[in-house]
């Protein structure tokens, strides 16, 4: 599987190779991924990528043109022929939400391009002309779609063949059709007793069934918005696309 990002910041991505899933998706079934900047084959100065919007407005916008040639020079072929032969997908909060199962979805293509947004984004023929899909990490906005694009690879390539030691986690974990897309149930290890905190006694009795069924008792339907595990979140007054 080949695997583009289009991106301002090409050097985010290095550590991504690294991650054994990554490592091990890239050596077993060949994942591929290549990162580009779209300044190195903008037609204009001073590497210029971005301009401001028709009609006045805060911030800078991502032009068409600069993107276009980006995928000429990339692809070698006309820009609009590119989403003919792989799936070419703007990260915005427009696009529609990632999951579980759009991560699968992904996973099983052979060419996938992730154009990375700055700014107030991509000029609307971006998306209308060149993308041919649209995804969002959630109802939150990011300085940029590159940690959008890091999720979507890690969550994605975890699910090549040969990422994982043991490919049969896939379908017991949570949002999993294992698990009818619910969240997994809870986890202990050692040690048994620490600070007053125990384990449940059902997972020190050794008796298998009864495990299986406290597991499958402990199995919720995903929380609204998330959990809260402790403290609130810090709230982020970013005001630039994903």
């Amino acid at each position: 599987m080949n695997v583009d990002v289009i991106t301002l910041f090409p050097e985010w991505f290095d550590w991504m190779r690294r991650p054994r899933h990554l490592a091990n998706a890239a050596a077993v079934s060949g994942l591929d991924i290549r990162c580009f900047s779209p300044r190195d084959h903008t037609p204009l100065g001073q590497g210029q990528v971005d301009d401001a919007p028709y009609g006045g407005g805060p911030g800078m916008v991502l032009r068409v043109d600069v993107m276009a040639a980006a995928f000429e020079a990339i692809y070698g072929v006309p820009a609009q022929q590119v989403r003919q032969d792989r799936r070419v997908v703007v990260l915005s909060p427009r696009g529609r939400p990632f999951d579980d199962a759009v991560a699968r979805e992904l996973a099983a293509l052979p060419a996938l391009t992730l154009l990375c947004g700055r700014y107030e984004g991509f000029d609307e023929r971006v998306h209308q002309e060149l993308a041919n899909d649209c995804i969002s990490l959630g109802p939150f906005v990011l300085a940029g779609g590159e940690v959008a694009a890091m999720a979507i690879i890690d969550a994605m390539a975890r699910r090549i063949p040969g990422a994982l030691g043991n490919e049969q986690s896939l379908d017991r974990e949570s949002f999993s059709p294992g698990l009818e897309g619910m969240v997994e149930h809870p986890h202990y290890t050692r040690p048994a007793e620490f600070r007053g905190w125990g384990v449940p006694p059902v997972l020190l009795s050794g008796d298998h069934a009864a495990i299986e069924e406290w597991r499958r008792s402990q199995v919720r339907p995903a929380p609204e918005g998330g959990a809260m595990l402790s403290s609130p979140p810090l709230s982020s007054q970013e005001d630039t696309p994903q």
